[in-house]
């Protein structure tokens, strides 16, 4: 499965802080129907994420229904961008066919 989305990045304050982008909403439906088959626990879904010619493997943190990605900050330095800019993300996810 391959989704493609924009979002805006964001920076969580948390006690392990963190740049995000958030799904946006109706990828993340795509992602909670084949959740069940994915997911290794407490709903994380493992993926390869890509902004601009860099990829990593991730996985995406189920928040309010939706979805959160990650953003390293060897990514966002390689891609040279930074909190509030407005990105485009590509997300697979390995959805085992001989289960659905």
């Amino acid at each position: 499965m391959r989704l493609s989305f924009t979002g805006e990045i964001w920076f969580w304050r948390g006690p392990s802080p963190f740049h995000f982008v958030t799904v946006a909403e109706e990828e993340s439906a795509e992602l909670h129907e084949v959740s069940a088959l994915v997911t290794y626990g407490w709903g994380v879904i493992p993926v390869v994420a890509e902004i601009g010619s860099t990829s990593w493997e991730t996985s995406l943190f189920p928040k309010d229904g939706g979805y959160l990605v990650p953003i390293k900050t060897s990514v966002r330095e390689a891609e040279g961008i930074g909190l509030g800019d407005t990105v485009r993300v590509a997300l697979s996810v390995d959805v085992p066919f001989s289960k659905i």
